[in-house]
């Protein structure tokens, strides 16, 4: 086989050269009249087929979405990882959850770190109420739902509790995995945490994440968060959606920024749905 001389190699590696800036030119022309596009979501369907987009933080207003009830997830942040499913329910389900809690109302209580077993606490001023696990078949549906968000199976998850926060109630920061022996008998620690939003709040009620890192520039309704809300990241309730948070680092180590807390409502009443994920099997009381 014959051997290109010096010159002719370095000939050929200028003709390929020009060649990649030509094709590179092409496709940025290309990019600019929009006759191609890059990829910014990732597309997964639901269990009915519905196709539902991921979207990094920048992507912020549902009115980029064709249909404003179209599902979509929003990546919140990285630390920790947080992800907020815009309409996970719909209208009917909320008020379905709301109205089986409703007349079992109690005061919400918190678990006491040195025992395992719960306590009243000015911490956390709600009421609410447990509902089983499989209750009925619209439980059923919206667990088979969170199921297939999470990845974690039906049998890891508590059964739901439903909260109400009146005007000045909340819940101060603090962290949903479990600080004593006793309470990670059943199915381990708690690996992640999903929230359902059930009702609008007017203002107020935000769940913030505090020691998370946040840019005010970022966030569009930054003026519009209460005070408690821009501590750090945060969410504000909006009826039908659930967010995600993950108690627990991929290597299994508790995460220290999965902090949280409910913002005292300031205006309205905020219904809430929690459903906490173990690392094994739960089994439900």
């Amino acid at each position: 086989m014959a051997r290109l001389s010096r010159g002719q190699r370095t000939g050929a590696g200028t003709v390929a050269l020009m060649v990649l800036a030509l094709l590179s030119l092409v496709l940025m022309t290309m990019l600019v009249l929009g006759l191609v596009a890059v990829p910014s979501v990732s597309r997964s369907a639901t269990e009915d087929g519905a196709v539902v987009e991921l979207k990094l933080p920048s992507h912020r207003h549902g009115d980029e979405i064709p249909n404003p009830l179209t599902p979509w997830v929003e990546v919140l942040s990285w630390e920790p990882r947080a992800f907020l499913y815009h309409h996970f329910l719909t209208q009917e389900e909320c008020n379905h959850l709301i109205d089986l809690a409703r007349p079992n109302l109690v005061k919400s209580s918190v678990v006491d770190s040195e025992t395992g077993k719960s306590k009243d606490s000015r911490v956390r001023t709600s009421s609410g109420t447990f509902l089983m696990r499989g209750q009925d078949d619209v439980i059923k549906r919206i667990e088979k739902r969170i199921a297939d968000f999470t990845f974690i199976p039906v049998e890891q998850g508590e059964g739901l509790q439903v909260l109400q926060y009146k005007e000045s109630e909340k819940y101060d920061a603090h962290y949903d995995y479990f600080h004593d022996a006793y309470n990670t008998k059943n199915g381990g620690q708690r690996i992640a945490t999903v929230l359902m939003y059930l009702s609008n709040v007017e203002q107020g009620g935000e769940t913030v994440f505090p020691a998370s890192k946040v840019n005010k520039s970022e966030v569009p309704d930054w003026d519009n968060l209460s005070e408690c809300a821009q501590r750090g990241k945060s969410v504000r309730p909006r009826m039908g959606d659930a967010l995600l948070f993950w108690s627990m680092k991929p290597d299994a180590s508790l995460d220290p920024t999965s902090l949280h807390g409910g913002c005292p409502v300031i205006n309205g009443t905020k219904w809430s749905a929690t459903k906490w994920l173990h690392v094994g099997n739960y089994l439900a009381r």
